[in-house]
């Protein structure tokens, strides 16, 4: 009789992949990739240490392991990293496998909120800048570009959200003197899936300007195609629906300062290598879609829309938005704090009702 392993006998390697099988049940395909390239690095590090077996780790292995990380990446990658380790090491102690007690030796680094933060976003002088160039050119307006910026600027959409959008999912209502929004569907069946699952999807309402650019668009400049499931993309390419990659270029593409005309990094437009389609991402002030969404959360605050409503725009936690996508500057958070004291005024003339007539009544 061929004798079973014994849990602590698993490598690391084929550890790391049960325990990704076993979350793949209760967490997105994008979380599961993430902790999947996070653990590739510890696990090629216990290979370079000769670790053969997960019963043979050990708290100083996991803070050797610690400080090699922290001298080689951001403090907000690295508690990234810890926290999945942290959580395998969880596992592998609920299978038995190390001793008890080995996840608490996986320091999580205390790190500012200012550490999370992602500086790289596009401001607003630069996005308006854009739109308002956009809107009013005679040859790029309504263009793929355009549409794709006003989309994403105006609903702070992830990625991944604006390149599931369908057709479909435009609801412009503008010539019925209605409010217009676009809807963000989970549809995994055909290889759109949001970020959060069902739990992400939402209708978002759009200013009526952005529905006018976007269906013009759709009328006179959208590739009539569809994707290799009979769905067409709102966002289109010559052969359907774009890739995440495709969509990160044209966010470059739609995003350089050049379009708008001039250029702060003292180029030539006309000679510069970077606005060729495979170098966009080189020229400084190109962004990709997520500090478009960083710039737009911030925007969207500082236009005096509560937390908890953005939140419920872009599809993430207030906590969430705060630790990593309001990069607002101290002069603006006073001032959404003092609007939002002025808003309140009439709860804190409540609490003098209520403090007055408790005392009458004693």
């Amino acid at each position: 009789m061929t004798r079973r392993q014994a849990p602590g006998e698993l490598s690391v390697r084929a550890a790391a992949q049960r325990y990704l099988r076993r979350r793949r049940a209760d967490a997105t395909e994008a979380s599961v990739k993430s902790w999947k390239y996070r653990l590739k690095l510890f696990v090629e590090w216990c290979d370079g240490i000769g670790l053969d077996s997960v019963d043979e780790l050990r708290g100083y292995d996991i803070d050797e392991y610690y400080e090699l990380r922290s001298a080689n990446v951001a403090p907000a990658t690295l508690e990234g990293e810890m926290w999945t380790l942290r959580m395998f090491a969880e596992y592998l102690e609920q299978i038995d496998a190390v001793e008890e007690g080995l996840s608490d030796s996986v320091r999580i680094p205390d790190i500012n909120p200012e550490d999370r933060a992602d500086e790289t976003q596009l401001s607003t002088p630069a996005a308006m800048r854009l739109i308002e160039y956009y809107r009013s050119s005679d040859d790029d307006r309504a263009s793929r570009a355009h549409a794709f910026l006003e989309l994403a600027w105006f609903t702070g959409a992830r990625q991944s959200g604006l390149r599931a959008l369908d057709v479909r999912d435009l609801n412009a209502r503008v010539d019925e003197g209605e409010q217009s929004w676009v809807e963000f569907r989970h549809r995994p069946d055909t290889d759109t899936p949001l970020k959060n699952n069902r739990r992400g999807e939402r209708p978002v309402g759009i200013p009526d300007e952005v529905a006018r650019v976007v269906t013009e668009y759709v009328r006179e400049n959208r590739f009539d195609t569809r994707d290799d499931h009979g769905r067409k993309p709102l966002i289109a390419s010559a052969k359907g629906r774009p890739t995440e990659n495709t969509v990160r270029v044209w966010s470059y593409g739609a995003t350089q300062p050049c379009v708008a005309g001039g250029c702060p990094h003292d180029k030539d437009p006309d000679n510069c290598e970077w606005t060729q389609y495979a170098h966009l991402s080189k020229c400084p002030s190109s962004r990709s879609p997520h500090p478009i969404r960083t710039g737009s959360i911030t925007w969207q605050l500082n236009q005096g829309i509560p937390p908890e409503v953005v939140a419920e725009r872009v599809d993430a936690t207030v906590k969430t938005i705060e630790n990593h996508y309001d990069w607002a500057s101290q002069e603006d958070r006073w001032r959404r704090y003092r609007d939002r004291m002025e808003q309140r005024q009439d709860y804190v003339d409540q609490l003098t009702k209520n403090g007055d007539s408790e005392h009458e009544r004693n």
